[in-house]
């Protein structure tokens, strides 16, 4: 079974720095792409930066810039370096497969920015 632990996160001022770390288990994050996904208090759960298993990425527009997703397939490990925080990158941090084929979720990791 899939298995992921974040970490990470923490409470930051707006224009300070955090890297997110995800440890992954199990082939299917290895072939898929895969992801860092943000949840707010509610709204859904959306995908803010992803990575194919080639290291092709993509970002949400107002990430653009900002944060950087990386992976390392053969220490099963992905992370997402995030410079410039703003307050509205406040939430619940998840990584997972892009689209969420595991069927599970981590623990996340909150990240909190102050103004």
């Amino acid at each position: 079974q899939a298995q992921v632990v974040e970490s990470g996160g923490g409470l930051v001022q707006a224009g300070g720095s955090l890297r997110l770390s995800c440890t992954f288990s199990g082939a299917i994050f290895r072939l898929n792409r895969a992801g860092w996904y943000r949840q707010t208090p509610g709204k859904q759960r959306d995908v803010v930066a992803d990575i194919t298993s080639d290291g092709s990425a993509r970002y949400l527009d107002s990430v653009k810039g900002r944060f950087t997703i990386s992976r390392d397939n053969a220490k099963n490990i992905m992370a997402l370096q995030m410079n410039s925080l703003r307050p509205e990158d406040t939430g619940i941090y998840y990584c997972n497969t892009v689209p969420n084929w595991t069927g599970t979720w981590g623990q996340g990791t909150q990240v909190t920015v102050s103004s």
